[in-house]
């Protein structure tokens, strides 16, 4: 009876377990099903809050997204298909769009003497615009005089670098900022009542008329300058703490609208000034505060009608079904255009020192595996890519790759756009441009001693990185020095000459060869980078280590002398 029992029990629980694992199964059929027959999603935003917990955007630029294990793997096939098999689509969907390069004003902006060089060299490799984002080296005069910076360019140099331009056949396309990003402006004291938040520099308030008739004033001096320019970049991006101002919690009281609303409206008042001024100008806002906000609150503004995004994405395996989502999005929101943003340098960290080519290289192929899908919306023109360089990530951040570090970065990216893929035929054009005999993605090394403008540089920078910290460090592994000659020896300056002598002659020759080619180094900067420039980057990344070794030479020359004295 017993038996019986128990094995009637272990049938029943058995037959329980296969109808829940067919009951599974059946459900997961049944949402395979629904998904595949239901419409594409839009990218529609919750009406939570639009900053996250901690007051950044969520469309932050350098961390946007999480991406899982599958979508990365995802990634990488899309990229090996562009790279094995590009297509005559593909080609023609870059050429017909504009290929600008970005330069980043803001942080070592190059001598006109370094652009001459620079500017027949993007225009050969396949750029046919120049994006430029001014920030505080644009010449601002009158009472706008205090936002330009001591080595800011002339008025003169702003018109010759727009006939250097012109003879290159790269369009300028001005870049300043109207309301994120407005540290350069909101730092002074000058203009400090007009930020969102008072202790932060990052964002202008809105709501105060005095902050739109800044930036209409400062667009009326670079638009004087920039008459030929056919397209203007608004900028908009990181909006950070939009919302919190007094001004702008009493308008959202008041039932006049959400946190989006109070951008759009912002956007608008520029757009309509700058059209009214410059009718027929076209005009880019980079996209990432849009993401949030909803479609008929955009499409209500009209903006769509006279500006285009700019979407960024700068990882280098991002979400191309979010950008598909956000494309949708657009279409919905009433924009008829759309421009893409990729980087080559400036966004794989704030103190980046070597271009990592192969991230950015796999950003791009990114690009364009989403441009080849642009057929799937029909009612949005591709209008161009803007491959960024970012030299700092906000006005007060220190600076990441120098530009000459980044051009090899520069050139295989541009060449893997312009052949729609990177084919080997692209890798040798890259190589022939920039004289090197081979590029070794995976360890970001090259051969071959290289024959662009400021190639110098980047060989050196190159040695600096991955030299100087391992052999100034001979001072904190040595036993001898910690034994005979640690820092209470050095204050008192008390050696014995004889154990001194062990480990001088080996600190001496590294000094003297380190100061010899610091000097050379210099001198290399110097032709191209304005002086705050020379003094920051050395602060950084050479007085660090070289600041110590010199304070022991000093301290091991004059103890020495003193052939075994007393302490002092």
């Amino acid at each position: 009876m017993v038996r019986v029992t128990r094995r009637n029990m272990w049938t029943i629980t058995s037959m329980n377990i296969l109808r829940f694992l067919l009951f599974l199964i059946l459900i997961i059929v049944c949402l395979k099903i629904y998904s595949m027959s239901k419409p594409k999603q839009t990218y529609t935003p919750v009406n939570s809050n639009f900053w996250s917990k901690h007051g950044k955007s969520i469309a932050k630029k350098h961390e946007l997204m999480s991406l899982t294990k599958e979508i990365l793997q995802q990634g990488k096939e899309d990229i090996k298909s562009v790279l094995k098999a590009p297509s005559d689509h593909l080609k023609n969907d870059i050429s017909s769009g504009m290929r600008v390069v970005h330069l980043d004003l803001k942080g070592a902006p190059p001598k006109l003497a370094y652009l001459k060089q620079i500017f027949p060299l993007l225009s050969s490799i396949g750029a046919n615009g120049i994006l430029m984002e001014y920030e505080d080296t644009f010449p601002y005069s009158d009472d706008l005089e205090i936002l330009k910076s001591t080595y800011a360019y002339s008025s003169a140099d702003i018109d010759e670098i727009q006939q250097l331009a012109e003879s290159n056949n790269l369009k300028i396309i001005p870049l300043i900022q109207t309301f994120g990003h407005m540290e350069f402006v909101l730092k002074h004291n000058k203009y400090r009542h007009l930020r969102e938040v008072r202790k932060y520099p990052n964002s202008l308030n809105p709501h105060l008329p005095e902050s739109l008739n800044l930036v209409k004033k400062m667009l009326s001096q670079v638009l004087a300058k920039h008459k030929k320019s056919t397209w203007l970049h608004i900028g908009a991006d990181e909006v950070f703490y939009l919302g919190e101002s007094t001004e702008s919690k009493q308008w959202i009281n008041k039932g006049r609208g959400d946190i989006g609303q109070i951008f759009l409206k912002h956007v608008k008042e520029i757009v309509h000034f700058v059209i009214n001024m410059h009718p027929g100008l076209k005009l880019l806002m980079w996209d990432d505060m849009l993401r949030k906000i909803r479609n008929e609150k955009i499409h209500e503004t009209g903006i769509a009608e006279h500006v285009t995004p700019m979407m960024w994405f700068y990882q280098r395996h991002f979400d191309v079904a979010k950008v598909e989502q956000l494309l949708t999005k657009y279409v919905d929101s009433g924009f008829r255009s759309i421009w893409f943003a990729s980087a080559f340098k400036g966004a794989t960290g704030v103190g980046q020192v070597l271009t990592p080519i192969q991230n950015h290289l796999e950003n791009h192929l990114q690009w364009l595996w989403v441009i080849q899908s642009m057929s799937q919306f029909p009612l949005l023109h591709f209008q161009g890519l803007a491959l960024t360089g970012w030299q700092r990530y906000d006005h007060f951040s220190t600076l990441c790759e120098l530009l000459p570090v980044a051009i090899p970065s520069l050139v295989v990216c541009m060449q893997a756009v312009s052949f729609g893929s990177y084919t080997d035929e692209a890798k040798a054009k890259a190589q022939e441009i920039l004289g090197f005999k081979n590029i070794i993605l995976d360890s970001n090394l090259s051969e071959g001693d290289g024959t662009f403008a400021g190639v110098e540089i980047y060989h050196m920078v190159h040695w600096i990185y991955r030299n100087l910290k391992s052999e100034v460090n001979i001072l904190a592994n040595n036993r001898t020095i910690d034994g005979w000659f640690n820092h209470y020896h050095r204050k008192h300056r008390f050696g014995n000459p004889k154990t001194m002598e062990l480990f001088g002659s080996r600190i001496i020759q590294i000094h003297t060869k380190w100061e010899d080619y610091m000097g050379r180094f210099r001198d290399q900067m110097e032709k191209i980078f304005f002086p705050d420039t020379v003094e920051e980057w050395m602060e950084v990344h050479v007085n660090l280590y070289m600041d110590p070794l010199r304070e022991f030479v000093k301290d091991y020359k004059e103890t020495i002398t003193l052939l075994g004295a007393p302490k002092q």
